[in-house]
């Protein structure tokens, strides 16, 4: 009796372990690596002046173009802002599009 029981807990693992692993391989979402490159951009500061809640949701609304003005955090310094404009402006994302943005 107990045996089975063992089986039974083995093979149900088994088979929640493959669907999990097939779920993974299909179902994955690919990351856009323009937010962590223009995170890294930014000061830093987590200040919350352009709006949104610290540099990561910053870059993320600038990649995803909700925000259109990098101008709108005001820690940074205009070199910077010319620097995530260009970059954004020329580095094409995982949908092979570009977010266009000004400084």
């Amino acid at each position: 009796m107990q045996i089975s029981a063992i089986l039974a807990l083995l093979v149900v693992g088994a088979v929640l372990g493959c669907v999990l692993g097939v779920s993974d391989k299909y179902l994955r979402v690919e990351e856009d690596n323009r937010i962590n490159d223009v995170t890294e951009m930014l000061p830093g500061a987590n200040c919350g002046g352009c709006g949104y809640p610290g540099c990561a949701g910053f870059a993320g609304a600038l990649v995803e173009e909700e925000a259109s003005k990098v101008s709108a955090c005001v820690v940074s310094n205009q070199e910077t802002r010319e620097k995530i404009a260009q970059y954004l402006n020329e580095t094409p994302g995982p949908d092979g599009q570009t977010a266009k943005v000004t400084v």
